[in-house]
């Protein structure tokens, strides 16, 4: 019979969510909790990564001290009016907190606090499901491909002078993710420009990715890389999977060449390993740059140098477009490895089937040339079919 799942505790979630708010992945996470992967994804996935807020008490309740007290001073056959004068309340507030905790009789401190947090956590309506015209406007909005901050935008133009047809992208993402409030369907989700399962954590208060050791800027990369006259610069990412999978994707830049290498982990060494063993493969006149995204996979990038002779150089933060040719070609990748898929069931032999499809397709940008054939010729040799 197998093991039954064991579910998070209370002090389990709060740590959850509190990791997730700093780590990079799920992966990163499940670990720090010693947890399966599937079990920490299906909380998030849950909420669609957005953690649920803190529960905080009104300063105008009464706190557990004062429903103490106001238990003893019952027992001691004390007025409602007296206790209220010790306890700087308002006659109302413990005539009507007595009498919903079952009287001078029964009441009990412990318990009265109890019911009180149990209410407190009956769910509220949000704002999309209290205003039927906005929820519809909003739905239309992302239908017709508006992102949350543009639907905002456009509200206060089109309703200049309707406090009711406003809301926050915080308040869409919010209502799109989390199944419980249900106000917008599920499948909206897709009509946002990156259609994520869960979202993001926006204050993460620690770097995603890890710090790369004397990392050469791409502003120091040399101008025959930029104007793709000679051959020889590539550009490099990873093509992500489900759980913690991935494969390393090379494009030569003047070529749109393309290479693909089987990752067993996404680990500094183990992309070091893979794509010296790659690069040592391709003849010298090809080794001349390869421009990096800032991932903690290579942070060994000066092993990888030495070993194979070719430069590296780094995009700024948050710039994937400085790798343009690699990002369209990751694109078009999406077509043979669709997202959520797990890439670890592909082995070396199909990658180089898909990337030698893509390698003998006419492209556009090359004269509708192949790659291979481009490359064949800039190297003087016969092309492969």
């Amino acid at each position: 019979m197998p093991a039954r799942r064991r579910c998070f505790v209370a002090n389990e979630l709060e740590e959850l969510w509190r990791h997730w708010s700093t780590c990079a992945n799920v992966s990163e996470v499940a670990r720090r909790l010693q947890r399966p992967i599937p079990s920490v994804y299906s909380v998030l996935r849950e909420r669609g990564g957005i953690a649920p807020r803190a529960r905080r008490q009104r300063l105008q309740s009464l706190s557990i001290v004062e429903r103490e007290e106001i238990s003893r001073q019952l027992a001691l056959r004390a007025p409602l009016r007296a206790i209220a004068r010790q306890l700087g309340r308002a006659p109302s507030t413990i005539s009507r907190e007595v009498a919903r905790n079952g009287g001078r009789d029964t009441y009990r401190a412990h318990t009265a606090q109890q019911r009180a947090a149990e209410q407190a956590r009956r769910p509220q309506p949000c704002k999309l499901a209290r205003s039927p015209r906005l929820c519809d406007r909003v739905r239309d909005d992302l239908r017709h491909g508006l992102s949350p901050e543009q639907i905002q935008g456009r509200l206060r133009v089109d309703f200049p002078n309707d406090p009711e047809m406003r809301i926050s992208p915080e308040t869409i993402y919010r209502t799109l993710y989390i199944q419980a409030r249900g106000t917008l369907k599920k499948d909206l989700v897709h009509y946002l420009r990156r259609a994520r399962a869960i979202r993001t954590p926006q204050t993460r208060t620690t770097p995603q990715r890890e710090t790369i050791p004397n990392a050469i800027p791409i502003s120091q990369r040399p101008a025959e890389a930029d104007d793709r006259a000679i051959p020889g610069h590539w550009e490099g990412d990873l093509l992500i999977g489900s759980i913690d999978t991935q494969i390393a994707t090379l494009v030569e830049r003047t070529t749109r060449y393309v290479l693909l290498i089987r990752l067993d982990q996404r680990t500094a060494t183990t992309v070091t390993h893979a794509l010296t063993t790659a690069i040592k493969r391709l003849p010298p006149q090809l080794r001349r740059s390869l421009t990096w995204d800032r991932g903690g996979e290579m942070a060994k990038h000066a092993e990888i140098s030495i070993a194979t002779g070719i430069q590296i150089y780094f995009c700024d933060p948050k710039s994937p477009w400085q790798r343009g040719s690699n990002e369209n070609t990751n694109g078009l990748l999406r077509q043979y490895f669709p997202k959520g898929h797990n890439l670890a069931a592909y082995d070396q032999t199909y990658l180089d089937d898909v990337a030698h499809e893509l390698n003998i397709r006419p492209r556009k940008t090359l004269g509708f040339h192949t790659p291979a054939e481009r490359l064949a010729e800039l190297l003087n040799v016969a092309p492969t079919d």
